[in-house]
């Protein structure tokens, strides 16, 4: 069977003649020949046609400003096309895979491997009830293209599909056609570069879309998916438990955004609300329009009438009126009234929802109406997934995580009990420790949290946020802000204080109760080699302990990839956390606590990006307790979650890789490495830190980043609503790790994915070491085969030639002292890359490689056109606008920004 009309080169030919069409036809003949013998001139360089760049250079040397524009929309709008036609090839192999039965990661492949496995029902059960992933949208500022802009590229998408997907008379063609056109022309008319800075709001809305648009309706397919291959495998029924729940920052997360205000997150929290109960509303109607069986044709059981009953008496009118239109039908009686219950859920009226509890408890006693009916198939079809729905969405769409970086909760503190003659400030952290727990403990209140007089902002902003989360957990549900997030913890009492500051306001209340998971966030090497330290201090602490066990005894830990990164480079900074993880789980595992790691990933490999389910399968095994949580930031968002099938695809593949590695660790619980294998990475791993940091020692390096990067345009672009730095400061320590990562891949040098890594390596051969070793644990040691694919990803998409573009811009002594130093490094990687792994390119899969080579031809432009407008030191407005559009043509090419 043929399940699309077209194919990917089909569709680049055909957007790209569609773009020249409407460019020239909005600009000019020679503009559109300009471009073209621009383009031309780069594939003929690529192909190897030309020698040299020279007619590239020739090209943009004799373009005005005006054409200059041009020549970046243009570009820029083809890789806004040409990743909606990458996108609908993925579609095509998900869905061709699908149907021939071999589409790799998936959840059958899971049930089955783990029933290969010999896996008897009530073990896969289990696995199932350990099993929780939580995606959490952040608002960090890596997406760099406006809403209007992503919302036009949609319809584009939109019109694809119907040509690849339907069988179209002549005359429905050409109306897609003719709307296709339409929808590039209004593309090509707006502006691709933002006038002004996002705000918190835009931010939040944006993640909104994905959850609303997208995963709301994908969510129980993948149940539904899991649920069919369990009944066709085992005889026997198996319980499947909630596995997902999706959790968002954007609104909440207060660390390093002053824009992040009470009045925000309260926004969030009811526009969300008032989101998802539409959406179940709808759903409602639409299973009333299913369920309208007769009663002389079904027999309700007694719980079915009793809540029914119960259901009239809360809403005597609406029970009338549902009794008159629906005669002796009782499920769609029952439905007008839970529709009416959801309206009510924010309504100063009475007979609302008072939890999504009990709109699923009416979901299920209809579903068993429907089974003792003999009506599953009704049940399976049509109820289960609204049950998956309110089960994973809840009446808050997503629940919000707050964050706060530590030394606002300390200084806080201080100044709030220095008034009571109390100095916080001068204590030292045994004291400190003591103080808060005694103050936990105790029955009355310490600080008067509605008194802020003469208190600084910082501090009367701190509890003022305590203030309103006790007032939005009694509004919206305690799951609707239940998690708290200290950035750079590095002490017990960091953890304590935000501990106590909830107890004056009741969200604590010991023993009992506590309506926060607090998680330290440990990024400093300081707070990560003192884990033992920081968490055996709080599990033994009195006070701590008491508010753990209310929370179930699951302990939320939060490690941070992109500063440590950024601290330590690639090698030592993921072998420093693999390392760390296995630390925390011995001592969770000391003190019996169920540990939930949250993984701070950016979308960059350097970030901790790349494959979600490669790196679930890579975690140590001591750390697989089943619950994992990970950030999804940025275009990284888009790309995973914009398509409904990528979307499934992608929740399928984490559900894939998490019931294998759950299965895993159930049966090897401490994941035995060779001696021979931590040695190697031990002396790599110092030696690849110590390169990593010289190299940033380096007298002038700050200079020559500042030089040979975009950085000072990214810091100015409009990309997010919290500033790129965290203070005045220039130097690579005070500079977000976003920015970081976004300047080196602008100019095609990826360093923070691959620097050092040669080194490391050959610090472990030069050591007494070997390359068998090395080949032996890239074969068999899922950490260290994940790394290095990451990493020749990284490599593969460097482009040294473009980056010496770049590197020509920076004084030439300085140059001469660092780029080479990153030239060499570069080439022996790969080197070394290539003699581990084996193969005879950077890139193991084929699309991947053809992939870069669709894209590097049409992105060298914008590269050669930053660069020039870079080495300008006094250009017009249309010029920097220009240069800020060459920044989301790249970031667009390269499909990566931070």
């Amino acid at each position: 069977m043929t399940l699309h009309a077209r194919e990917i080169n089909q569709d680049v030919r055909e957007l790209g003649a569609l773009l020249g069409e409407v460019l020239e036809a909005q600009t000019s003949t020679e503009a559109f020949e300009t471009v073209e013998t621009i383009r031309n001139s780069c594939i003929d360089y690529r192909r190897g046609d030309a020698e040299t760049r020279d007619e590239v250079h020739r090209a943009l040397n004799r373009l005005n400003p005006e054409t200059q524009d041009i020549v970046a929309r243009a570009f820029t709008t083809y890789f806004e096309l040409i990743n909606l036609a990458e996108e609908r090839e993925r579609v095509r192999e998900i869905r061709e895979g699908s149907q021939e039965g071999v589409l790799a990661d998936s959840v059958e492949e899971a049930v089955r491997d783990l029933a290969d496995r010999g896996a008897a029902p009530e073990e896969f059960e289990q696995v199932l009830e350990d099993v929780l992933i939580q995606p959490t949208f952040t608002a960090h500022p890596t997406e760099a293209r406006r809403k209007t802009v992503k919302a036009k590229l949609r319809s584009v998408a939109r019109d694809i599909e119907r040509l690849d997907e339907r069988r179209l008379t002549d005359r429905e063609r050409k109306r897609i056609e003719r709307d296709l056109d339409a929808e590039v022309t209004s593309l090509w008319q707006t502006p691709q570069v933002r006038d002004r800075r996002p705000e918190v709001t835009d931010e939040a809305l944006n993640v909104q879309w994905y959850l609303e648009n997208v995963l709301f309706d994908v969510i129980d397919e993948v149940y539904d998916e899991l649920e069919a291959t369990l009944d066709d495998v085992y005889d026997e029924d198996i319980d499947v438990d909630t596995l997902y729940e999706f959790r968002s920052w954007a609104g909440s997360d207060r660390d390093g955004n002053p824009f992040v205000t009470t009045e925000v997150t309260e926004e969030t929290l009811e526009r969300q609300r008032e989101t998802v109960l539409p959406l179940y509303r709808n759903k409602l109607k639409e299973l009333s329009g299913v369920l309208s069986q007769d009663a002389s044709n079904i027999a309700t059981d007694a719980l079915f009438n009793e809540r029914l009953d119960r259901h009239k008496s809360r809403l005597p009118g609406v029970a009338t009126e549902a009794e008159e239109r629906y005669p002796d039908e009782p499920y769609r009686q029952k439905l007008r009234l839970m529709r009416e219950s959801v309206v009510r859920v924010s309504d100063v009226r009475q007979g609302g929802y008072e939890n999504e509890a009990e709109l699923l408890t009416d979901l299920r006693v209809i579903a068993d109406s429907l089974r003792e009916n003999d009506a599953e198939v009704i049940a399976e079809a049509h109820v289960d997934p609204l049950v998956r729905k309110v089960e994973t969405f809840g009446f808050n769409l997503a629940s919000l995580d707050l964050r706060d970086h530590r030394k606002m909760h300390t200084d806080a503190i201080a100044e709030a009990v220095d008034r009571q003659g109390i100095d916080y400030a001068a204590m030292d952290e045994d004291e400190r420790v003591e103080f808060l727990t005694e103050a936990i403990l105790q029955d009355n209140t310490v600080i008067d949290m509605a008194d802020t007089e003469g208190l600084s902002d910082d501090a009367t902003r701190v509890l003022d946020r305590f203030r309103a989360t006790a007032d939005w957990q009694n509004e919206f549900g305690i799951d609707a802000i239940d998690t708290y997030a200290i950035s750079w913890c590095e002490e017990p009492s960091h953890v304590l204080e935000v501990l106590f500051l909830a107890d004056q306001v009741d969200i604590v209340d010991l023993p009992g109760y506590c309506g926060f998971d607090i998680v330290p966030l440990l990024e400093s090497e300081y707070a990560l080699s003192g884990a033992r330290r920081i968490m055996g201090t709080l599990f033994e602490n009195e006070a701590y302990s008491q508010a753990l066990e209310a929370r179930d005894n699951v302990q939320e830990i939060m490690l941070g990839y992109s500063d440590s990164n950024k601290e330590n480079g690639f090698l030592a900074a993921n072998w420093s956390l693999y390392n760390n993880q296995k630390r925390l789980a011995g001592i969770t595992n000391d003190y019996d606590v169920e540990m939930r790691l949250f993984h701070g990933r950016g979308g960059s490999i350097s970030r901790g990006g790349g494959p979600m389910n490669d790196a679930m399968l890579a975690l140590p095994n001591e750390t697989v307790t089943g619950q994992i949580k990970f950030t999804e930031q940025g275009e990284a968002i888009a790309e995973k979650y914009a398509n409904h099938d990528i979307a499934e695809r992608n929740l399928e593949q984490m559900l894939n890789a998490q019931i294998r590695a759950r299965k895993n660790a159930i049966e090897e619980p401490v994941e035995e490495i060779p001696d021979e294998w931590e040695s190697a990475m031990e002396t790599a791993s110092d030696a690849a830190r110590e390169e990593y940091q010289d190299l940033l020692e380096t007298d002038g390096f700050v200079e020559f980043f500042e030089q040979a990067t975009p950085i000072t345009v990214i810091e100015n672009l409009n990309m997010g609503s919290r500033p790129a730095s965290r203070s005045e400061d220039r130097s690579v320590e005070d500079l977000r790790a976003i920015p970081w990562v976004f300047s080196w891949t602008q100019a095609r040098c990826i360093l923070p994915g691959w620097y050092s890594i040669s080194t490391g390596l050959d610090a472990y051969l030069e050591n007494g070491g070997d390359m068998e070793t090395l080949q032996e644990m890239y074969e068999n040691w899922p950490f260290f085969r994940t790394k290095l694919d990451n990493a020749s990803l990284a490599l593969a998409r460097t482009d040294l030639e473009i980056a010496e573009e770049y590197a020509d811009l920076v004084d030439p002594d300085l140059r001469e002292r660092i780029f080479p130093r990153i030239v060499e490094e570069y080439e022996e990687t790969v080197d070394k890359v290539l003699e581990i792994t084996g193969q005879d390119g950077l890139l193991s899969r084929d699309w991947l490689e053809e992939n870069l080579e669709r894209r590097n031809p049409y992105v060298d432009p914008l590269n050669l056109l930053q660069v020039r407008l870079l080495k300008q030191s006094h250009r017009t407005e249309t010029e920097r606008r220009t240069l800020r559009l060459t920044v989301q043509g790249i970031a667009a090419g390269m499909k990566n920004t931070g």
